[in-house]
């Protein structure tokens, strides 16, 4: 990295290498220029740094000949190469609360992976860590929306701030073959598309789940037998309420029926214990092994929890579970089944709101796409053992 370059970006299309090359370059940097000195890893989580990065990257480094010695109770690696040992510690920028835990680091360096999906204040006081005398920062991220801070902020200014800014595709990493290439291109559309195939930072707008059409692609539940059952809630009380009851064929998950119940239009308001009724009847006898909930309905979920239904409260976070939930029901993990008519009418009317730097879906037309989001984020997390980052890089 050249002398004058205090910053270096990375970003671009999913799979293009961008995070090994960032992390590869970024230990190496480290081990040949300090000794003795602390530096940063940040992902979204913890879990998702040793996931995306350290899990690939590691028995890389010791190939090369470092050793690499993992404490993971205190989230740090200490690496030793040339005669030189260095500590690297580990952080998650979750949320807002996350810059607290960086706080008071002195850093010879900081590498972010994945900073767009972080809280800028989260990434700015990692940056400010970085106090050492030759101290870099190094950042890596799959594009958002046009109007995101770190495009504003960093990528746009890259030269008035020092910024070595280098933009990855496909076709930079040479283990993707063709057929994988062509593999992703159809995997995603509309904004997903041009963000990960392409690598633009791009507005989300129009539909938000533009692939799909409700005539063309809704089925008929399959005949026979189902190897589990699962429910997911959005509750709401002067809002939409709905379920979705869910079953699973071999590895795929069908939406075979729905309960939708708005209480504007009813002129009645339910109360928890009549909604757990709806729920029941919803069941019919079928044993259901799980059953999602909006977080935020502490008091329905202690009236299911009373009754006996196995409760998970549901991961939250829209633009995630919008990912997730795209890219699930393009692989035909969900499947949506004709009876669940609200769900299929919020599908051809959920759109973007058009302003703002972050993705954000109009609160309107949500209610089942809610519960099937909280449906597909459980079914991810419980496959990968975390629901936070881009489809593609848990994204597995």
């Amino acid at each position: 990295m050249r002398g004058d370059w205090e910053t270096i970006i990375c970003d671009g299309a999913v799979r293009s290498g961008k995070t090994f090359s960032m992390g590869l370059s970024f230990f190496l940097w480290a081990q040949s220029a300090f000794d003795g000195r602390q530096f940063g890893l940040c992902g979204k989580t913890i879990a998702s740094i040793r996931r995306n990065l350290l899990g690939e990257l590691v028995p890389f480094l010791r190939r090369l000949g470092m050793t690499v010695r993992e404490k993971r109770s205190e989230n740090l690696l200490t690496v030793r190469f040339g005669g030189r040992e260095n500590t690297f510690l580990l952080f998650g920028g979750r949320d807002e609360s996350s810059a607290a835990l960086i706080q008071g680091s002195t850093l010879a360096g900081v590498l972010l992976d994945e900073a767009a999906l972080m809280p800028r204040s989260f990434v700015e006081q990692a940056c400010a860590r970085c106090s050492v005398p030759g101290s870099r920062l190094w950042l890596n991220c799959n594009p958002e929306g046009p109007q995101h801070w770190l495009y504003q902020e960093w990528i746009r200014r890259a030269k008035q701030r020092r910024t070595l800014y280098l933009h990855f595709t496909m076709e930079d990493n040479p283990a993707l073959t063709p057929r994988i290439r062509a593999r992703y291109r159809r995997a995603y559309s509309g904004v997903f598309y041009r963000r990960f195939v392409l690598g633009e930072w791009t507005a989300a707008q129009g539909l938000v789940y533009d692939f799909f059409d409700p005539e063309r692609d809704a089925r008929s539940a399959p005949e026979g037998p189902f190897d589990e059952w699962r429910i997911s809630v959005d509750y709401g009380t002067a809002n939409p309420a709905s379920f979705g009851l869910w079953g699973r064929k071999g590895a795929v998950w069908y939406r075979v029926e729905e309960y939708y119940y708005d209480s504007r239009r009813a002129g009645h308001q339910k109360t928890d214990a009549e909604y757990v009724e709806d729920l029941t009847a919803l069941c019919a006898g079928r044993l259901v092994s799980r059953i999602i909930v909006d977080p935020s309905a502490a008091s329905f979920i202690e009236a299911l929890r009373r009754r006996g239904f196995p409760v998970v409260k549901a991961n939250n976070d829209v633009s995630d579970g919008i990912r997730v939930t795209a890219d699930l029901l393009r692989q035909g993990t969900l499947v949506l089944c004709r009876p669940c008519g609200d769900c299929l009418r919020e599908m051809a009317l959920y759109c973007w709101e058009e302003r703002g730097d972050r993705d954000a879906p109009k609160k309107e037309h949500d209610h089942a796409m809610d519960d099937m989001r909280y449906f597909a984020m459980d079914l991810y997390g419980e496959s990968s053992g975390f629901a936070a980052v881009c489809v593609e890089r848990r994204s597995g």
